[in-house]
């Protein structure tokens, strides 16, 4: 059974960074491309970022192109997501998700529990 665990969110400044992580137990972490999700209140969850397996594709939600930037260490299971340039409409609970593929293509078959980051003015 895969288990993904976030950490790293918390309260903000807008203009302030983070850096999320997520922990993956198994063996196989290095075999699929992982992405990370937001979800705020009374919106729908939306896609952040994707990874490829080896770390040479990455893909962002127009959004956060040029702020946030993804990451991953296949020696330590983790997958990062750096976030500079915080802005209010950042605020949302932070999901990292593993893929069904090599890619950071959908379907994700395992999520993590979440963490929120509160980006305030």
């Amino acid at each position: 059974q895969v288990q993904l665990v976030e950490s790293g969110g918390g309260l903000v400044q807008a203009g302030g960074s983070l850096r999320l992580s997520c922990a993956a137990s198994g063996r196989t972490f290095s075999n699929y491309g992982m992405g990370w999700f937001r979800q705020a209140p009374g919106k729908e969850r939306e896609f952040v970022a994707g990874i490829s397996w080896s770390g040479s594709s990455t893909k962002y939600a127009d959004s956060v192109k040029g702020r946030f930037t993804i990451s991953r260490d296949n020696a330590k299971n983790t997958v990062y997501l750096q976030m500079n340039s915080l802005k209010p409409e950042d605020t949302a609970v932070y999901y990292c998700a593993r893929s069904q593929y090599g890619s950071s293509e959908a379907p994700y078959g395992y999520w993590g529990q979440g963490t929120q980051v509160t980006v305030s003015l």
